[in-house]
């Protein structure tokens, strides 16, 4: 019999972009590998790439604390993975960001590069 361990809470990017054009608290985490930041990033977001984020975990908070945190990655799964990760070691409120930041791009500002 299969784990039914609930998927994390998913956030579009319009949704996102609602709460920072509000001024609403928002911390976010990009999952994704260095190379993929410099080309496109979200402002004021902090990189800890997948792989890593087993180890660093412990240095991810949300400022204020309790604010929404949002992991986010090219598409994506690896912050679905990430939200997983980080809500099992009690990190929260999470969301992952549904489509990642090709999303982003593609919806709310096309001045994010694509790749």
């Amino acid at each position: 019999m299969a784990c039914s361990r609930p998927m994390p809470q998913q956030i579009s990017v319009d949704d996102l972009a609602r709460m920072l054009a509000a001024g609403e608290p928002v911390t976010l985490v990009d999952v994704r590998q260095p190379w993929e930041h410099e080309t496109a990033v979200l402002p004021n977001s902090v990189l800890v790439p997948l792989p890593e984020l087993p180890e660093r975990w412990s240095e991810i908070e949300a400022e204020p604390p309790g604010a929404l945190l949002v992991t986010y990655c090219h598409h994506g799964v690896r912050s679905l993975n990430a939200a997983v990760l980080l809500e099992s070691k009690g990190v929260g409120p999470i969301a992952s960001l549904a489509g990642g930041i090709d999303a982003w791009s593609r919806l709310v500002d096309p001045k994010v590069p694509r790749y």
